[in-house]
């Protein structure tokens, strides 16, 4: 996509926990009803985006919206014998929530703002300062502690974007952690980021992480 095809409006899933990065994909379990209609309605539009974004802690009742989320293209849809849809978005870029639009429809709409994330639509990033060996080994013992596996092997050769970008739509991270990784400015910043997740998660921020 270029600049001047994304829309100024676009429909809302508000989903805490879910990361969706430029070039990732997110799969999708739809059910809700207003959901089911977001996604009917987004298939009859030419760009068919859908901005994730995470709701902020507010009081019961009451929804409140983080500034930047980011826009996916609906790319993979099917329906279940039952009416439930599986989609996947594929992500397209970042933007920055300017204000709810008022109508009819039962899911939320905005006005969004993508002039601070055009390098989103870019070639994928690399990370210069990635020291891959180092960032595996401390990946290796993370998952060791959560008892999860992985191709290492695949690890070893994905490019740089793809690691960290998946690592971070992947792991589970608390959403206010997963908004630093989609907020980070560049793939330098997320790397780093998501080191000091990894380390807290390991060591609780204790003087471990200094050493």
């Amino acid at each position: 996509m270029q600049p001047g095809d994304l829309p100024d409006t676009i429909p809302l899933f508000p989903l805490p926990g879910a990361l969706l990065l430029p070039r990732g994909r997110l799969p999708l379990h739809i059910f809700e009803p207003r959901y089911l209609q977001m996604i009917e309605d987004c298939m009859k539009t030419g760009p068919r985006l859908i901005g994730m974004i995470q709701p902020r802690p507010a009081p019961k009742g009451e929804l409140r919206l983080n500034a930047i989320g980011c826009a996916g293209r609906l790319t993979a849809f099917s329906e279940t014998e039952d009416g439930r849809l599986m989609i996947t978005l594929s992500g397209i870029s970042r933007f920055r929530l300017l204000r709810t639009v008022e109508g009819f429809t039962p899911y939320i709409r905005a006005e969004v703002g993508w002039t601070d994330f055009t390098r989103d639509l870019g070639r994928s990033e690399t990370d210069e300062g990635l020291d891959r060996p180092a960032f595996l080994e401390l990946l290796a013992r993370y998952f060791s502690t959560q008892g999860h596996d992985t191709d290492w092997d695949a690890m070893k050769e994905a490019e740089d974007e793809f690691l960290i970008n998946a690592l971070s739509m992947l792991l589970p991270f608390e959403p206010e952690d997963k908004q630093a990784l989609l907020e980070a400015p560049t793939l330098r910043t997320r790397r780093e980021t998501l080191v000091t997740l990894l380390e807290f998660a390991l060591y609780g921020g204790g003087e471990e992480m200094l050493q």
